[in-house]
């Protein structure tokens, strides 16, 4: 009995055998699909201030109170990558909006297209500043700005450039109607619209370890006025040093800048500003102008449970308005970025001559000032973020 089983298992295992063979050519094992990837983050941050203009303010001892929610996401399958940023502001504020968004496909390890809402590449990036306040730049669309459109980013180490197309700004209202200033960067608003913008930047880093980086920006675009609808013109140059290097303390930015807005007003309208807007409200801008930054830090390592590093750093702004008749005005930051575990805290004192956010004139302060009666104001701010 057992020789007659044995038998028979000898004689089929050939034919299982071969079936298994025939059937594995038939239906080959296929390759794992690429696992997608999601990453998910976020910070809370609160923030105090008082401002020596405002006398209400200083009776209370100032305020303290929400300033962002807001929430990340970088995800990636089968090649194709997404990040976005997603911030949820008090409604005073522009309540809520996105800040960045894009799609993102990397060609190799130097080269990548993003196509949404991205960073515009103009000047020192990401950011002409080292505090909460950002630097003059930003106030006029020029500093941190994301717009709709397609960039390419080429980097080599030596070499980095990029190159934009932009077909609108933060565009949320598809319509012959103002632009909102429910947005995080500063755009043309009022009755014109930014379109059809490209910008083209180059950087060449330097020194043994790379560390100096000379860089030179241009853009140039259309301004769609409502009433008249005709396309105006706008372009801006920069050109820009910075120094960073992970084996100094030391960071070095200088940027120097020049605009020019020309919409197409109707005739006997002509005005020598333009409104942009963010956050919520709009304020005037002179036409043209050039600025000009310097800014510094220098970071202090600390090795303590609660803190890690203490960053010191002075931003300054200076903007030449060239518009006869208009006052110019300045911008500087004295402050310490407090880093302890998630939690990243400015400290800053903000002094401002003529500038909308640091001082009592909002409207006009950036186009023709005050004049006769400006003066320095300062505004002592407390950020404290934790992000996750």
């Amino acid at each position: 009995m057992k020789t007659t089983l044995l038998h028979r298992i000898l004689f089929f295992l050939p034919l299982l055998l071969l079936f298994s063979t025939v059937c594995h050519a038939q239906y080959p094992e296929e390759k794992p699909e690429d696992k997608p990837y999601l990453k998910l983050g976020g910070a809370v941050r609160f923030n105090y201030n008082l401002s020596t203009w405002k006398d209400d303010q200083l009776e209370r001892g100032g305020d303290f109170g929400f300033d962002v929610f807001r929430l990340n996401a970088e995800a990636e399958y089968k090649g194709i990558k997404l990040n976005a940023e997603f911030r949820h502001y008090s409604q005073a504020f522009g309540g809520s909006f996105l800040k960045q968004a894009w799609f993102q496909y990397d060609f190799s390890d130097q080269s990548q297209l993003q196509v949404g809402l991205n960073q515009v590449p103009f000047g020192i990036q990401q950011y002409n500043s080292n505090n909460w306040f950002f630097n003059m730049t930003y106030y006029i669309g020029f500093e941190d700005d994301h717009d709709m459109g397609v960039k390419y980013i080429h980097d080599t180490g030596l070499w980095q450039w990029q190159a934009a197309y932009y077909k609108s700004a933060e565009e949320f209202v598809f319509a012959l109607t103002d632009p909102s200033p429910n947005r995080y960067s500063y755009d043309v608003t009022g009755r014109n619209k930014e379109n059809n913008q490209l910008d083209f930047k180059v950087v060449r880093r330097l020194g043994d370890s790379l560390a100096h980086e000379l860089g030179v920006s241009l853009q140039g675009g259309l301004l769609y006025n409502l009433n008249t609808e005709r396309n105006g013109t706008r372009y801006a140059g920069a050109v820009h040093y910075e120094y960073k290097a992970d084996h100094s303390p030391w960071n070095v930015k200088l940027q120097a800048m020049l605009y020019h807005f020309n919409p197409k007003y109707a005739a006997g309208a002509e005005l020598d500003f333009v409104e942009m807007g963010a956050y919520g409200a709009n304020y005037n801008v002179a036409n043209k102008g050039e600025v000009y930054t310097a800014g510094v830090s220098y970071h202090i390592p600390v090795s303590t449970k609660l803190l890690q590093g203490i960053d010191i750093y002075n931003n300054y702004g200076y903007y030449n308005k060239r518009v006869s008749g208009f006052e110019n005005a300045h911008m500087n930051v004295l402050g310490a970025l407090w880093t302890a575990g998630p939690m990243y805290i400015y400290t800053d004192a903000a002094f401002g001559y003529n500038h909308p956010w640091l001082g009592p004139e909002w409207t006009n302060a950036l186009a023709a000032g005050t004049p006769g009666e400006t003066d320095w104001h300062m505004r002592f701010n407390i950020n404290l973020g934790y992000y996750f």
